[in-house]
């Protein structure tokens, strides 16, 4: 399911076209066939399901590119690979009196971090606050992000990528980091999406704006997904200049990424008419400069680059227009769409709300991590791998919104068998090309030594540690990792180590004068 763009596999010398990134552009590769690919079956270039998503995981799952350029492969599309039945036992993990007083501390500690958590996000959901809202609407004319991405993407449904990004900075709170990032579908077909919300600082850009953007373009790059750039910026924030251009991974990044994803067949612009502009400096720039006057359209609007410069390929009067406009384009980029999955996703047998109550607050109030994975998986369903092993470490199979994943869950610390038996299961996963999840509680604090017998245990487990450490390294699955409760020491290193990204961070709240750590596990 998952393939040669995550892997980067070579074959015969050459990269599969899957594959992309700043080492290896994707024009020089060769088109991928049966003779020169390891896994031809794998490739992403051909046909995959898709489940219903219900959860964050089934998002970023089924975002890892199943749809792909037709001309990109020579393969076949015609058979598709059905999916091998699956009976894997239930888990009966309902809660006991036992687990009461610690299921509730840990809900309430949840409910007060989600309180947190809705606080932060109406704050967010305010951009540059009520007058500079009145500002883009009233004066300037012009739809807000959020509205615009509402007619842009199916049904007017988007998954948001680093809501949080920008609050809490040395030089002040940038709700979003002044630009909306994420994915959603345009006809269909999954796409990233870059915003700029122009009731913060006019949508100029701030480092922070920079970080993001490179973020959202790297999850572009990598899942060779279409990327759609809604501009309204103002340019670099100035008083910051110095932050964003110079190195390699700021501002002028971007422009790079840019060229890399044109050479993956994701091109075109639309502008606004008497609303897109496009110079380098404006027109109180030009006037302070050059003493003339001249207005905005004429100096670089939508008429100018249409009909003389020829920067853009369409031509909109209307911003409506625009987004219609784009949704056609985005359906001549001849992308297979994947077939939809007809079986049906099963629910958890057990009521996925308890899980504000197993999200421990700290270490000590850890509960069995089998009573999470029951009310994640399909059906709670779970095939353990060597259950007896290494018993403070728990692996195995399960599906989550119909794909089936391999999940190594912390349940204590990381021992020396549990590692060895966490580097085996990642291993098994890497071959069989199943995506891996983690679930992440290590220990708070290391174990001091004590005496030259300690020494040795404690040698050993860190040797064991690091051999899982190379193995999630050198994984080429999708790996995504869930921090349930702490993150700590080098026992962390082994469970997030590599290409991983983590959807869920566990942070720290002040909040009634008693710190509260929990992970939002549901939002």
């Amino acid at each position: 399911m998952y393939s040669c763009l995550s892997r980067g596999l070579r074959t015969k010398g050459r990269l599969c076209p899957g594959y992309a990134s700043s080492q290896s552009p994707p024009w020089n590769v060769d088109p991928c066939t049966p003779s020169t690919h390891r896994r031809p079956e794998r490739c992403l270039h051909s046909r995959i399901s898709a489940g219903n998503l219900w959860q964050s995981l089934a998002h970023l799952l089924s975002g890892r590119a199943k749809q792909q350029p037709v001309a990109a492969c020579l393969m076949s599309t015609s058979v598709r690979r059905r999916r091998l039945p699956s009976a894997f036992p239930v888990l009966d993990e309902a809660l006991q009196p036992i687990h009461n007083d610690v299921f509730e501390a840990n809900l309430r500690n949840s409910q007060a971090c989600q309180q947190r958590y809705i606080e932060y996000m109406e704050k967010v959901k305010k951009g540059g606050g009520e007058n500079a809202v009145k500002r883009h609407t009233q004066r300037n004319k012009k739809m807000l992000v959020t509205d615009r991405l509402r007619m842009l993407f199916d049904d007017g449904y988007y998954f948001e990528l680093s809501p949080f990004a920008g609050m809490g900075l040395p030089y002040g709170d940038i709700p979003s980091a002044g630009c909306l990032t994420g994915i959603g579908k345009i006809n269909g077909l999954w796409c990233v999406f870059i915003a700029n919300d122009a009731t913060v600082s006019g949508g100029t850009a701030y480092p922070i704006t920079v970080k993001k953007q490179l973020r959202a373009q790297d999850v572009a790059i990598q899942n060779r997904l279409p990327c759609v750039y809604l501009v309204d910026s103002g340019g670099a924030f100035l008083p910051l200049q110095s932050e964003i251009f110079p190195d390699k991974n700021q501002g002028g990044r971007t422009f790079y990424n840019e060229a890399i994803m044109s050479a993956m067949k994701i091109p075109q612009t639309v502008m606004v008419h008497r609303i897109g502009t496009i110079f380098l400096g404006g027109p109180p720039l030009v006037k302070a400069a050059t003493g003339e006057e001249v207005s905005p359209e004429n100096l670089g609007g939508a008429t100018l680059h249409a009909e003389v410069s020829g920067c853009v390929d369409h031509f909109a009067s209307v911003e409506k227009e625009a987004y219609e406009t784009t949704r056609n384009m985005i359906s001549t980029l001849n992308f297979e769409l994947p077939e939809e999955d007809g079986e049906g996703v099963e629910e958890p047998r057990h009521s996925v709300e308890e899980l504000m109550g197993l999200a421990p607050q700290d270490y000590d109030h850890s509960l069995d991590v089998k009573l999470i994975l029951s009310r994640l998986t399909d059906g709670s369903k779970f095939q353990e791998f060597k259950a007896r092993y290494g018993t403070t470490l728990v692996t195995g199979f399960a599906r989550i919104s119909g794909h089936q994943v391999g999940i190594v869950a912390s349940n204590g610390a990381l021992t020396h068998n549990a590692s060895l038996k966490g580097s085996h299961f990642v291993q098994l996963c890497d071959q069989r090309d199943i995506p891996l999840i983690f679930l992440q509680n290590t220990v708070p604090m290391p174990e001091l030594t004590l005496s030259q017998t300690q020494a040795e245990t404690n040698t050993n487990r860190l040797k064991a540690q690091g051999s899982m450490m190379s193995a999630v390294a050198c994984a080429s699955v999708p790996k995504i990792t869930i921090v349930i409760g702490g993150c700590h020491g080098a026992e962390s290193y082994a469970m997030v180590l590599g290409d991983c990204l983590k959807i869920i961070k566990q942070q720290e709240y002040q909040l009634s004068k008693e710190k509260l750590r929990t992970p939002l596990l549901r939002m």
